[in-house]
């Protein structure tokens, strides 16, 4: 200690009065002097082993300096008591230095003496760490108590319940206040009452006790694992309750399932195979040895690899790295049996699946491998009786959408396969929306499974085609099969059939005409004549008249017996220039009396055909008659006649009448129908009649209000 040391030291000695050092000195516990400037006058050995400190650090230091970590407020109570003169007990922290602090126990009282103070304090660090300690013990285990998944009980030795935590309540189905006023063997079946017994004696020997033991809960049993520990807190005992019945469910599940394999391993319809690594097999059930044709024995002795049909390896091979590589593989072999028999095997196989082992499941494929064989040839047959079917085929869904068309649809509507996938059928067919036909037909396909139904459809030569539809409900599965004909020939056949049929009749009744009206008419004709000779020239105006409705009913009989009976045809090298030229002079009269001109074009080095002159001529003239009579304001007949680029020889009469509407065009030729006013219809039939005799064919076309053109086609000879 230095000299200034020493000095200071005796000045504050020197303020403490001898009595206080004395005390100070004389007490067991650590003591301060402080004087009333509230500075350390003095300190006992206690304090300074307290503080860790000597006095050159302690005596002369404002006694605040350690208490640097409490409350200001607080060192001003403490100042302001030892002021005043009272006494103060507290709790508080001392600094012993800058990193040490400690929990202290102080009295601060006034000298009796002197005007000092005296501050005695106990260092309780370690008490109040064991009490913070032990209290945090307490509050963990409080929590453990409560939060704990386990149902906790305490009981005494009676088995009176003292507490019970949250889970226990849950267990039994019970609030804590109902438990607690129970004895432990109430949740207890009385069958299991001996276990109650068993414990108490073990806890009674201060022994732990483990085991199983049902419980009540509710109207329900479960099982617990528990664990009693004697004597836990006074005299109380803990027993830990686990719910094991789930537990103790999944066991007997397990091996209800167990017994359950074994038995589906055994009477498996399947052949189920068990086998090492290396592909041996180590287990197999009855179905694997029908399949395998071999005994277990036989079985066991073998790889699986030794089954595989040799020209099969390669692919077996490919399927066993895959399994490998991703654990668990299906596919197809080809197998070849101990007795040399051939089957196609299905296969799952996955690796550790059993024990560690490897199973594989077969099945027998090789019917089905047969069937799908068969099938597939049946499709193969059913698509090539679908596609080159001379009809058309269509199979289209319940909402009439197409699914699939053969080439003939293609060929009879022109349209292309990829046009009419996805279309619905009106739409392909041009058939109006709600159209009365088209829905009766498919109430009809839908109530009867089977309909027909007619459209008509116009070409591009504006042609009319008529389309059959027959069609199938439900054929295939939700698909309808309809058959589409283009019926086009066959109705325009059924309409000559109808024509020729009214030709028939017209000439049976033509001839019996002819024969009635020619006889009186031969009379008639004879007493007119004789009449005209006898009256005067007053009524020859009349003969004249008489004479020329005659003639008319000469030429309607002449006509009446070309189709009454067949004439004798005599065809003959026939130069149809010259004979169009005869009947333009045989009518120029009667066109001059209509003012009607013609102009003519004709191909020089025209081909001769063979025909029948006469015939032709009578063509010709009715066609221009008709011409001329129709343009009653006069105009232009043009007529050529040349050689198309198909071989055949085109005759074309055009007049400048008033033109026909198509409706009554299909009309033309038929027997008595005419658009003159005085016309019997017979001219353009007979004409017709004797163009297809020359098998040749007439065309008309017609445009209202500008005039008609007649195309007559004649091969060459």
């Amino acid at each position: 200690m230095t000299n200034s040391s020493n000095v200071k030291e005796e000045q504050n000695r020197d303020l403490c009065h001898p009595v206080d050092r004395e005390i100070c000195s004389a007490s067991p516990m650590p003591m301060l002097v402080i004087n009333k400037e509230l500075k350390i006058v003095y300190a006992n050995p206690e304090a300074y082993e307290t503080l860790e400190s000597n006095d050159e650090n302690i005596v002369g230091k404002l006694f605040s300096s350690f208490f640097s970590s409490v409350p200001a407020p607080i060192v001003a109570h403490y100042k302001e008591v030892m002021e005043t003169g009272k006494t103060l007990e507290d709790e508080t922290l001392m600094n012993v230095n800058e990193k040490k602090i400690i929990h202290v126990e102080l009295l601060l009282k006034k000298s009796t003496i002197s005007p000092n103070a005296y501050l005695y304090f106990k260092d309780v660090t370690e008490l109040k760490e064991k009490e913070r300690k032990d209290h945090l013990n307490v509050h963990l285990l409080s929590n453990i108590f409560q939060n704990a998944s386990e149902g906790i009980v305490l009981f005494d030795i009676d088995g009176n319940i003292n507490d019970v935590n949250h889970a226990f309540s849950l267990q039994v189905g019970l609030d804590k206040d109902e438990i607690t006023k129970r004895n432990i063997s109430s949740f207890i079946p009385e069958n299991a009452h001996y276990k109650v017994d068993k414990i108490k004696e073990l806890i009674s020997q201060n022994k732990k006790a483990r085991g199983e033991i049902p419980i009540k809960k509710s109207q329900s049993i479960s099982i617990v694992e528990f664990t009693t520990s004697p004597y836990v807190h006074h005299k109380l005992h803990m027993a830990i309750l686990r719910d094991v019945t789930e537990k103790r469910q999944m066991e007997i599940q397990l091996k209800r399932n167990e017994e359950l394999f074994k038995g589906l391993f055994e009477e498996a319809i399947d052949a189920i195979v068990l086998w090492d690594q290396d592909g041996r097999v180590l287990k197999a059930n009855s179905s694997a040895l029908k399949i395998f044709e071999c005994t277990l024995s036989e079985l066991l002795s073998k790889k699986i690899r030794d089954f595989v049909y040799p020209l099969e390896s390669q692919k077996f091979d490919l399927v066993m790295e895959q399994l490998y590589r991703s654990g668990a593989v299906r596919d197809e072999v080809l197998f070849l049996m101990p007795n040399n028999q051939l089957k196609h095997l299905e296969f799952t196989s996955k690796l550790h699946s059993v024990d560690g082992y490897n199973m594989t499941i077969f099945r027998n494929v090789s019917e089905r491998y047969q069937m799908e064989k068969e099938l597939r040839e049946s499709e193969e047959r059913f698509r090539k009786i679908f596609e080159g079917s001379l009809d058309g085929l269509l199979l289209t869904n319940h909402n009439y959408v197409v699914v699939d068309a053969n080439p003939e649809v293609s060929n009879i509507i022109k349209l292309d396969k990829d046009q009419l996938i996805g279309k619905d059928v009106r739409e392909i067919l041009n058939i109006e929306p709600g159209e009365e036909a088209y829905e009766d037909y498919l109430h009809q396909l839908k109530e009867e499974g089977q309909a027909t139904f007619l459209q008509t459809l116009t070409s591009s030569r504006d042609r009319l085609q008529y389309v059959e539809l027959s069609s199938k409900y439900n054929l295939l599965s939700n698909l309808n099969l309809t058959i589409i004909r283009d019926i086009t020939d066959q109705i325009e056949m059924q309409e000559q059939l109808r024509k020729s049929d009214t030709l028939s009749v017209v000439g049976e009744l033509a001839a019996g005409i002819a024969h009635e009206i020619r006889n009186p008419m031969t009379a008639l004709k004879g007493f007119i004549q004789l009449l005209e000779n006898s009256v005067g020239k007053d009524h020859e105006m009349y003969f004249n008249v008489i004479t020329s409705e005659f003639q008319r009913i000469e030429s309607i009989i002449t006509e009446f017996l070309v189709l009454a009976k067949p004439q004798a045809i005599q065809y003959q090298e026939t130069n149809l220039i010259r004979i169009m030229k005869d009947t333009v002079e045989l009518l120029s009269a009667q066109a001059v009396m209509h003012n009607v001109q013609y102009e003519e074009r004709y191909q020089e080095d025209l081909p001769t055909i063979v025909a029948e002159p006469n015939q032709l001529k009578q063509v010709f003239i009715n066609v221009i008659k008709n011409a001329i009579e129709v343009m009653s304001d006069g105009g232009v007949i043009s007529i050529s006649i040349g050689e198309t680029e198909d071989g055949l020889i085109h005759i074309e009469i055009k007049d400048q009448g008033g033109g026909i509407s198509k409706d009554k065009i299909k009309k033309l030729g038929e027997p008595f129908y005419t658009t003159k006013e005085r016309g019997t219809g017979l001219g353009l039939m007979v004409s017709f009649k004797i163009i297809k005799e020359h098998k040749g064919s007439v065309q008309v076309e017609s445009i209202v209000g500008e005039g008609t053109v007649f195309h007559i086609y004649l091969p060459k000879s």
